[in-house]
């Protein structure tokens, strides 16, 4: 949730860019004993802006888990579409991306970044959570992503990080239902 002295924060999620899912999968559950992971294929965007452009045919496949109070979310981006996923691939491929940070008003956060000349890069709302991704990225896996801090989105988050904390460590995902 914002705050007087960071303007942000704290950061709550770390994101990877990863080529192959299962396998990024298998090497936090195995080596880092991170887990479960709840898999989301062809995360279903409702509205998604890439710099300016219509984007809500990005076809990803995205996997989270906690690690502690930190959540680990695995990113594949399946097709070509522009997005901060193919950029980011093509300066270098794949490692961390972005971290994440709650916002109680997204807007609010939004203007607040906006004069100090931090603008949205990717934008918009998949399965009712509203996202902006800013240009806070002066080197690769630098961005920063803003998620708007609304009760389902916090009962979801919730609801995984008490499954990291039953987890026996047994399989390397959840079920999503």
């Amino acid at each position: 949730m914002a705050t007087a002295s960071l303007g942000l924060g704290p950061v709550m999620q770390n994101a990877f860019l990863v080529a192959d899912v299962p396998a990024a999968i298998e090497h936090w559950a195995r080596t880092m004993r991170v887990g479960p992971f709840f898999v989301f294929e062809r995360v279903p965007f409702t509205e998604c802006w890439f710099r300016g452009q219509p984007a809500t045919d990005i076809d990803l496949t995205v996997a989270i888990a906690y690690w502690g109070e930190v959540q680990i979310e695995l990113i594949h981006q399946n097709n070509d579409v522009p997005s901060i996923y193919t950029e980011f691939r093509e300066r270098g491929g794949t490692g961390m991306q972005h971290m994440g940070v709650l916002s109680a008003d997204l807007d609010a956060d939004l203007a607040m970044l906006a004069a100090r000349k931090v603008l949205p890069v990717q934008h918009g709302n998949a399965a009712g959570m509203r996202f902006a991704y800013v240009a806070s990225d002066f080197h690769p896996g630098g961005m920063v992503e803003l998620i708007e801090a609304r009760p389902g989105t916090l009962a979801f988050f919730e609801r995984m990080r008490t499954a990291a904390r039953e987890w026996d460590g047994r399989e390397a995902t959840a079920p999503l239902g």
